[in-house]
């Protein structure tokens, strides 16, 4: 046996097919299973192999004859039997080559000095072909019998069985340990947004309130003005980063619930964005007097958001309009402006982040106002969407409302 072992190539494994043979040779079943293959077949030497077009390696081998062949050797695959049941997956069974009328010609025993053989596939619960469970002997064996197919056949599967097992378990292994190294760095990126790019802008910002002390021209007064507008207008990309690293890598927005009026949120918001855009026309329609539990400043962000892009589209000389009601436990939030509708091609992108769409071209910030909007909506249970219908364009932010206290207050308009 041993000598037409070595009348043919053998190699050994040290490539990408060494963790195949590591992860049967690591299977506790294996010995067990070749063992009583032995002793139920009478042949001496049994094997899991793995086969490809190209490949056939042993993985775990009982040698009871001398075969020589160990874990991890290979034979050329053009001289095993084992090629073709890869291609056919079915067993072969061969009691006396002598006798038998499909083998008694092949070359595989003649080589080997076989007389009987049996092999059944091992294909894989995704149905992907790993290799074979085969026994040989240089001796006639009445392997054909119902009692030892069928011993072959639960076998085999039974070797898939474990085998699945160990790659979903190393697969969860390595996707626990990549978690757990992307976990890290999402807080170590999230932590350098958080300072590195704040702190410069800190500085720049102190600056400028020790400059409004000073006396100074009014070339420098507006000088200081510009620098002031400009270090809060980074200041709110720099939020919007921070959300959209919170959102996107770190687990999603987090929020810091308290009980308050959404009515007073909302008129302070339209308040504020009337200060800074005194030239414009704001209609404010509140039905919804209510106490509402949720993260107020969050909210806040929504409806400036939303308002701020309606002033942003809408057309100058067209009012925006404010509107809140409650709807069947819905609390429900809008902004209407008035100006061109949004393209279908921008409707189906508008909440993606750095997405604007065909939208007006030469905006200032990152396009991340609506996504961080939509974000927050989702962290009460709520939504946001969009509507264009004509030239009205509305934005629809919703969020339940489990529990409510009604104010005294009457509905107000202004």
């Amino acid at each position: 046996m041993t000598d037409a072992i070595s009348s043919v190539m053998i190699f050994y494994v040290n490539d990408n097919f060494s963790k195949d043979v590591n992860l049967v040779g690591a299977l506790s079943v294996a010995p067990a299973i070749l063992e009583v293959i032995c002793q139920a077949t009478g042949m001496g030497f049994a094997a899991i192999a793995r086969v490809t077009d190209q490949r056939w390696i042993a993985c775990a081998v009982r040698d009871e004859i001398g075969f020589g062949l160990v874990p991890g050797g290979e034979l050329d695959i053009k001289t095993t039997i084992c090629n073709e049941i890869r291609e056919h997956r079915s067993m072969v069974v061969i009691d006396d080559v002598d006798s038998d009328p499909v083998y008694c010609d092949h070359h595989t025993p003649k080589l080997y000095g076989l007389k009987s053989y049996i092999s059944v596939p091992i294909v894989l619960p995704d149905g992907s072909f790993f290799g074979s469970l085969c026994a040989i002997s240089p001796l006639p064996a009445h392997v054909s019998q119902p009692k030892i197919v069928g011993m072959f056949k639960l076998f085999a599967d039974m070797v898939s069985y474990h085998i699945e097992a160990s790659q979903s378990l190393e697969f969860s292994k390595t996707a626990l340990l990549n978690e757990q190294e992307t976990s890290a760095l999402r807080e170590q990126f999230i932590a350098v947004l958080g300072h590195d790019l704040r702190s410069p802008l800190a500085g720049i910002e102190g600056g400028v309130r020790l400059l409004r002390k000073e006396t100074l021209s009014d070339k420098g007064s507006m000088i200081v003005d510009l620098i002031e507008a400009t270090t809060g207008r980074m200041g709110g990309l720099i939020a919007n980063i921070m959300d959209f690293a919170r959102g996107r890598l770190g687990g999603g927005i987090t929020l810091n619930r308290s009980e308050g009026n959404i009515a007073h949120l909302v008129r302070q918001v339209v308040s504020e964005l009337q200060t800074s855009h005194p030239d414009r026309i704001f209609i404010t329609d509140i039905e919804a007097e209510v106490d509402v539990f949720g993260d107020h400043s969050r909210l806040g962000q929504v409806f400036s958001n939303l308002l701020g892009n309606a002033l942003m589209h809408g057309d100058a000389d067209q009012p925006v309009r404010a509107r809140l009601r409650l709807d069947d436990g819905i609390l429900i939030f809008q902004s209407i402006n008035t100006g061109d509708p949004i393209p279908g091609s921008a409707m189906e992108q508008l909440f993606s982040p750095f997405s604007r769409g065909d939208l007006k071209e030469n905006l200032q910030g990152l396009g991340l106002g609506l996504y961080i909007s939509s974000q927050i909506a989702a962290a009460h249970d709520g939504s946001l969407t969009a509507e264009s219908i004509g030239r009205e364009t509305t934005f629809s932010f919703q969020m339940p409302v489990r529990s409510v206290k009604r104010t005294q207050e009457p509905k107000f308009r202004i």
